[in-house]
């Protein structure tokens, strides 16, 4: 009778080692060389003649004294190991798949390899060989002090250290590894021995000698008895990092542990190679944006200015400017491009530049100044469109082009009757700031398809009515006239993005509602000042921040206070 065929489970590995609580598991079975006769390796081979010396327990690897059932039930135990394992791998790396940024992925690692090495604590060191970062350093269990309690320790001691330095490991990177002389320091490993080294265990830190003083010293201090490190390597960049993972008592991985931790490392650190390549990508994209923009907001006497923005992930089109113009006046921008990513941002630039070349000539004029950018922008990039809104502030009064200012006690505004007063508004006609101070800034505006500004002050909270107007590159000629308003001393004019409405996830018209009632209750002791305005309707609007990876969605909220 021919012996009991092993049923194949579906994604089984036969290279698995055996559970560490089963026997261990026989050859694989492979099909023979029917014309030699002779077996190939791991060949069940044919059924056994009867009456044969070869037995069933010969075959499958089994002891021939342990009765059959409880010879089934050890291949049983041993399946069960298996899919235990393997559903385990699936979970953990399921979870790491579904981190979005590298602080998640390594924190995700970390917590894993702690799970599947029977650790508690470690810390994970981000440091690609590459040379291009970042470099960070991550901690399971250990805070910043005690992360630098350990880097403390000299690197030569350390054994993810020794990892990331490429130094030689006796006994730990395979026999080619060659052996520092005596008294002589490890010399650099090439790159193929350096891929040999795949891991570091300190057993037991204490009672191990040769190990540096400093290294025992540190490990008592944070009550840690023996570690063990592995490497981080995946292709393109090579050594992405290395990950340590401390004990409370002398112990060490099993084989078992060893051979889980190495599986899921290799899907660790090819899933970190692709999220640092992507953190690459946007600190690139984001740089450029960030060079595209203003490095500061102007100082405008009588004038504040404030602004909070922030790019999505893959990097958008959404840009602001405040640029001083001739005799103290100021033009502000606030404008969104189509589309996302490294065009989208140069095409940004490129109309930031025109337009703040356009205002430097003709501001005065907010019409005349985006009819000439929907211009260009026709005839460069006919395939794209733009949202744009632009406002002209008047100098302040008594400037070489500004309104004059009223001699004596004459014309507007109305002056008070009471005799203090009427003193004080003589200081300051005295010294010029009554002008500045006291009489309104015309702000003259004109809008393509852009979210409309809000005023913010004692007395009002208010969108400003400007007519509907297509975005730019939409029409044949684009056409639209301008908005004057007069912000009174105190007020607040808010421009912005539509990405801080849609980062609401709610309808445009909730959005817009949600907005007036965020800058409705900024409260009266902050409106004086325009950082803690925006910090202040920010965080009402957007409770999660910012920086919100979940986002696609870029931000520009940009103040403008006029003094009273």
């Amino acid at each position: 009778m021919s012996a009991p065929h092993v049923p194949k489970v579906a994604g089984i590995e036969p290279a698995l080692p055996a559970p560490a609580h089963t026997v261990a598991p026989h050859a694989a079975n492979a099909p023979a060389d029917p014309a030699s006769g002779a077996l190939s390796e791991g060949s069940p081979g044919p059924p056994p003649a009867p009456g044969s010396d070869t037995s069933t327990a010969t075959v499958t690897g089994l002891d021939p004294d342990v009765p059959g059932v409880a010879q089934l039930t050890a291949v049983q135990d041993r399946l069960a190991g298996w899919i235990s394992d393997l559903s385990t791998l699936h979970d953990l790396t399921e979870r790491l798949a579904h981190t979005r940024t590298l602080d998640e992925a390594l924190r995700e690692l970390l917590r894993a390899g702690a799970a599947l090495v029977g650790a508690r604590r470690g810390l994970v060191v981000l440091a690609p060989a590459d040379g291009l970062g970042p470099e960070t350093t991550v901690g399971l269990g250990l805070g910043h002090a005690e992360i630098g309690h350990i880097e403390t320790v000299p690197r030569r001691a350390l054994s993810y250290a020794r990892i990331l330095d490429g130094l030689p490991e006796p006994g730990a990177c395979g026999d080619d590894a060659p052996a520092p002389a005596a008294g002589r320091a490890p010399a650099p490993r090439t790159s193929a021995a350096a891929a040999a080294c795949t891991e570091i265990s300190e057993p037991d830190i204490p009672g191990e000698k040769g190990l540096d003083p400093r290294l025992r010293e540190v490990a008592a201090r944070l009550g840690y008895a023996a570690s063990y490190a592995v490497p981080l390597t995946a292709e393109p960049i090579g050594r992405t990092g290395a990950a340590v993972w401390l004990y409370d008592e002398p112990a060490e991985p099993t084989e078992r542990q060893r051979h889980l931790v190495g599986l899921y490392r290799a899907h660790a650190a090819e899933h970190l190679a692709r999220l640092l390549e992507l953190h690459r990508s946007r600190q690139d994209t984001e740089t450029l944006r960030e060079e595209l923009l203003p490095h500061r907001l102007p100082r405008i006497p009588g004038v504040r200015l404030a602004v909070r923005h922030s790019t999505g992930p893959r990097g958008g089109g959404d840009w602001y400017d405040a640029l001083p113009l001739p005799d103290g006046a100021l033009g502000l921008a606030v404008g969104s491009v189509t589309g996302s990513g490294p065009s989208a941002v140069a095409a940004m630039g490129r109309l930031r530049a025109s337009l703040r070349a356009y205002a430097v000539m003709e501001g005065e004029d907010p019409v005349a100044v985006l009819s000439d950018l929907e211009l260009l922008l026709r005839l460069t990039e006919p395939a794209r469109s733009a949202t744009a809104l632009f406002a002209y502030t008047e100098p302040p009064p008594g400037g070489p082009s500004a309104p004059p200012v009223p001699d004596g006690l004459t014309g507007p505004p109305p002056y008070p009757e009471d005799r203090e007063d009427m003193e004080e508004m003589e200081e300051d006609l005295a010294d010029g700031s009554w002008g500045s101070a006291r009489l309104p800034r015309k702000l003259v505006l004109a809008g393509a398809g852009h979210c409309p500004p809000l005023v913010l002050g004692e007395t009002r909270t208010e969108f400003v009515e400007t007519s509907l107007s297509a975005p730019l590159g939409m029409l044949a000629c684009w056409e639209a006239p301008s908005v004057e308003i007069e912000p009174a001393g105190g007020e607040t004019v808010l421009l912005y993005s539509d990405g801080l409405l849609e980062r609401t996830g709610e309808s445009m018209d909730r959005a817009f509602t949600r907005l007036h009632a965020a800058a409705a209750g900024v409260p009266g002791a902050i409106r004086h000042d325009p950082e803690a305005v925006v910090d202040h309707i920010v965080r009402t609007m957007l409770p999660q921040g910012l920086d919100d990876p979940s986002s696609e969605e870029d931000v520009v909220l940009l103040a403008v206070y006029f003094e009273e």
